[in-house]
């Protein structure tokens, strides 16, 4: 493949964010092969955001790369940690200087033994939200091009469009399914209130009423109370009757 069509590749696959059985996993896996080769780094890493702010290892193309990433988080240090607090590009940081690695010097250690000299991290961004951060790993001591800075943050971007997009077709998903289950739960609780007023003779609004003084009492949810009276597993003389 070429390198155009390596990058239509990257955009294809987050496209293919918006179908509901898309893996996000594999996703980031696929982002840092396509970076290793399109930007002919030795190895690539994602980390994002978790719940509580802090950053995650989610991919990484080798193993020395995941062992890396996950030394930079125990230690809260490291170019990659850095941007992601910032907001902006760190590039061409030579691991063997003390000047450009001196606010994480661990990470810039445990790198050169894992046998890398250069490390450039770049912002998984929009607009102001910064979710995450890709870092780019190489073992030969070569500088990442302008051209090739423009690459590895298009890519981070598309990436962020992909997870974001994920997210919100999750964040849909999960809408939908409360809603279900919400109509469910009516449907439950109606029937449940017929059932209690037939046998009472009574109206549907008393025998509510004492199916939520039942369900508070017992510490039950209104619509399992409901369930179990209807398949019969609830003696509804057990339910007290106002």
């Amino acid at each position: 493949m070429t390198r155009e069509e390596h990058l239509l590749a990257a955009v294809i696959d987050a496209v293919d964010t918006l179908v509901d059985d898309f893996d996000l996993i594999d996703f980031l896996h696929t982002l840092c092969d396509r970076c290793a080769e399109l930007l002919d780094v030795s190895a690539v890493g994602v980390m994002l955001e978790d719940p509580q702010g802090n950053l995650q290892l989610i991919a990484a193309s080798d193993e020395h790369t995941r062992l890396l990433e996950l030394f930079a988080l125990q230690h809260d240090e490291g170019p990659c940690v850095e941007c992601h607090r910032s907001g902006t590009v760190r590039l061409n940081i030579d691991l063997s200087s003390p000047v450009e690695t001196g606010p994480f010097p661990l990470f810039a250690a445990r790198a050169q033994k894992a046998g890398f000299v250069v490390t450039h991290a770049l912002p998984m961004r929009l607009r102001e939200a910064v979710i995450g951060a890709l870092n780019l790993f190489d073992t030969r001591p070569q500088s990442l091009s302008a051209a090739d800075a423009r690459v590895a943050q298009a890519l981070a971007d598309v990436a962020t469009i992909a997870i974001l997009q994920h997210r919100t077709v999750a964040y849909a998903n999960q809408q939908r399914a409360q809603m279900h289950a919400a109509l469910t739960s009516r449907v439950t609780i109606e029937q449940a209130k017929g059932i209690l007023a037939e046998r009472w003779g009574t109206s549907v609004d008393d025998a509510f009423d004492a199916l939520r003084r039942h369900a508070r009492s017992h510490q039950l949810g209104l619509t399992q109370l409901c369930r179990q009276l209807i398949d019969g597993h609830l003696d509804s003389n057990s339910i007290a009757h106002a």
